[in-house]
């Protein structure tokens, strides 16, 4: 059993740890709104890894078909999100934000449920999970029911534990930042996810022509 808590720990650290578009994301609100936005804004993406965890294990030949069958358009859709959420982030103003040292309200959960859609919309961390279950040899077709449970739990675990760590660093350069560095953070982060959801249309599009 303390087998699979460390591997499932672990799981959650190798899926969380890539600062991609949602990496991003929780920085900039760490930064903006601070440290509980932040980790909020990283369960929401964990919450999406532990859905497709969960197909993984019970419905994966069924989603898989399905994946292949949408692949392209899939792949449009959510690189076109990425897009349109880069550039609201780009054109986030940081007067109507917190400055540091001051409070105001946001929503927790608004942030929970758009970090949770935006990592759904990549199913392609399907694949990751996938790929890290085969290397570390995590929940095998012999599992229990109640070893598959405390593997999901642990992957929560790992996940949490790097969200934590994440916004804690990052909450740290908060108090220096004043209201030109909000913007400019803003900027940097709208446009790194602007330019991942450009690369993955091109590279659908590259994949969808025809072969000569």
């Amino acid at each position: 059993m303390l087998e699979t808590i460390y591997k499932g720990i672990l799981v959650g650290l190798f899926v969380s740890i890539p600062l991609g578009p949602i990496g991003m994301l929780c920085i900039q609100r760490t930064l903006n709104r601070g440290q509980k936005y932040g980790i909020a804004t990283g369960i929401g993406a964990t919450a999406s890894d532990l859905l497709y965890t969960i197909v993984s294990l019970f419905f994966l030949s069924f989603v898989l078909d399905i994946i292949e069958q949408y692949k392209f358009l899939i792949q449009i859709s959510g690189s076109a999100i990425l897009i349109i959420f880069g550039y609201f982030i780009f054109n986030s103003h940081p007067s109507a934000q917190p400055k540091p040292h001051e409070t105001k309200q946001f929503s927790l959960f608004g942030d929970f449920i758009t970090s949770f859609g935006l990592t759904l919309s990549n199913p392609l961390v399907l694949f990751v999970l996938i790929a890290l279950f085969a290397k570390f040899e995590f929940i095998t077709n012999e599992s229990t029911f109640y070893e598959i449970v405390t593997g999901i739990c642990s992957i929560l675990l790992g996940a949490i534990l790097w969200w934590s760590i994440l916004t804690f660093l990052v909450s740290k350069f908060r108090q220096k930042l004043n209201i030109n560095g909000l913007r400019t953070i803003n900027k940097i982060t709208g446009t790194i996810i602007i330019c991942i959801g450009l690369i993955g249309l091109i590279v659908s599009a590259i994949e969808k022509a025809p072969k000569i």
